[in-house]
This record gives structure tokens, sequence and C-alpha cells, in this order.
């Protein structure tokens, strides 16, 4: 499912759509194949906020299926138009597997919390004509693809800088379960020390207190394990070259307004993002899978998340 949306000088409008569809490939009779196209809408969300919704038909194995009732369709994701922000992404047992708080406001300005909000550009808005372009991509194993394109478009040749990131919330069971690999021996800058630069020295990120770091130079890949769930997040990223981990523990939830006092316990925020070093003008992108993992020996199981197989 492919889902374009594009904003010009800050603004976000919904711009077309081209293969918006996800097919289930059924064998019947083991003789034949055929397709059923999942189902698209552009609905009205929290407060009239529009959004898209992509649902998947289901039905047994051995036949098409035949409903074709969205009520009695499993929700695959949907994302706000408002911010171009994905709320929701199930895997196929229905479980969310992003994080938005029980107290996120559907109100703008302000941005939702939780899901995956885009985070462009920092500061105020570029003095300067832009244009911003966002494709929501849901592969057929489920993985989730973002791919976003800043272009300069002012006439008199003027440029901007600007950072970027996809401040993304992870939905996790015990946030002191969890473990990320792929950032060891690092250097990073801790937002709770001033920025002040240091070197990851574990081989492993676990959590114990509140964290606000962004990690430079990353890998491609960054792994995400939940312990207690079994489950294994893969984070894959495009000239992304910095990675910021969050979460605001106990004191700094019960300040955020938006934010529930405990639910920190079960997010956390793993973001691709281009912060150290601004850029002109960029296309990149964020993948991500959920696969069930085990641990054993200290490694994450499977390989293919830190590997990229």
């Amino acid at each position: 499912m492919k889902k374009y949306i594009r904003g010009t000088d800050g603004g976000m409008q919904l711009q077309g759509c081209q293969n918006c569809r996800a097919r289930e490939r059924v064998m019947s009779s083991g003789v034949r194949e055929r397709e059923r196209e999942g189902v698209l809408e552009h609905c009205k969300g929290a407060n009239g906020l529009d959004k898209v919704v992509l649902r998947k038909v289901r039905g047994s194995s051995s036949e098409v299926p035949t409903t074709t009732n969205p009520s009695l369709s499993p929700i695959l994701f949907h994302a706000y138009l408002y911010g171009g922000q994905v709320t929701s992404w199930k895997n196929e047992y229905g479980e969310d597997l992003l994080f938005v708080s029980s107290k996120a406001t559907y109100k703008s300005p302000k941005a939702i919390r939780g899901g995956i909000p885009i985070c462009f550009p920092q500061g105020t808005f570029p003095a300067v004509r832009y244009e911003f372009r966002l494709r929501v991509t849901l592969g057929p194993g489920g993985d989730l693809m973002l791919t976003s394109r800043i272009r300069n478009t002012n006439t008199d040749g003027k440029s901007f800088t600007f950072t970027f990131a996809y401040h993304t919330y992870l939905a996790v069971t015990d946030i002191s379960e969890v473990r990320v690999e792929g950032l060891e021996t690092l250097d990073y800058l801790d937002n709770l020390k001033s920025k002040e630069r240091f070197t990851e020295q574990g081989d492993a990120i676990t959590f114990e207190s509140e964290v606000d770091k962004v990690y430079l130079s990353t890998p491609t890949n960054i792994a995400i394990l939940d312990h207690e769930r079994k489950r294994t997040f893969g984070l894959r990223k495009d000239r992304l070259p910095d990675a910021v981990v969050w979460n605001p523990w106990d004191k700094k939830a019960k300040a955020i307004t938006d934010f529930g006092d405990d639910e920190y316990k079960n997010m956390l925020c793993v973001q691709a993002a281009c912060v150290e070093k601004p850029v002109v003008e960029w296309k990149g992108r964020q993948e991500l899978s959920a696969v069930p993992s085990s641990y054993c020996r200290g490694q994450l199981d499977p390989r293919k998340v830190l590997l990229g197989g």
C-alpha cells in the first residue's frame, strides 16, 4: 500500500494514491492463485481529523475470502493526514506495535503523543519555500516503511538547512526488560547533560532511568529486543546517520500533560534521525519490522535483524 502526502510551506495535504492496495495471495485447491485487495479507507478520526486506514480482508487458506465488510476486517495501520503521522501498525494477531498515549491530544497545533511523529523542521519554519513528501508503504510481510523527501523550491536560489527525525514510539511490555543492540561503542550526545559527548560502554543499551541520547554515525540496522514479549523490532534506515533513544521515566512522565504517569513502562522511542549535521536537500527512509525472538547467551535471534538479512 502506498499513500502519498505532500506539504508545501509547512502545509500537509493529500497528494494522491498509486497502487493503493494490499494483496493477500491465497492458494485454492493447490492449483491456482488468486488475489484480493485490502480495504483502504479515507475517514475521520479523533476530533474530526482526517486519517487513512488500511484493513486486510481475512479468509481461510483454501478459498478467496467472501467478506467485504470493513468493520469485520482487521486494521493493519492507520495514519492521520494531520502531520502525516502514522498512529497504528498492527501484526497478524491484531497487536499494535506502536505506542500511543491514552492521554494523547488530537488537536492542532500539538503533535499526537505516540505513533511516528515527523520531526521537521526543528525550531521555526524556514522563510523560504520548500516541498515535503511522505510515502508510507506496507510490505507483504507486514514491514512498515516511511520515505520522505524535502526539496527547496525557492526561485531566488536561497537555501536553508534543517534537521529531521522519525520520532518512533515502539510499544514494549516492560521497559526494564528491553535491550537495544547495534549502538554499542558509539559516540553519543547526552541531552540530559547539556549535549555533552560520551562513548557508549555497554554491550547493549538497557534501561533503569530516564534516557535521552543522540547516537552518532550509527549503522543501517538497529535491533530492539522486548525480552518479556519475545519480540524483536528491526529498524533499518537510509540517509539518516543518527539515532535518538528516549524514555522519560517516572518523574518526567508525570510532568508531561499528554502522557500517563506509568506509560513510560510500555514505550521506547528509537528514532532514525539526521540531527548532528543539518542538511540542505534530502531524501531518506526508515523501515520497521517485528519478528519473534529468543535470547540465548547474549545474542539476538534471528541474526538477520542486525545483519540486514
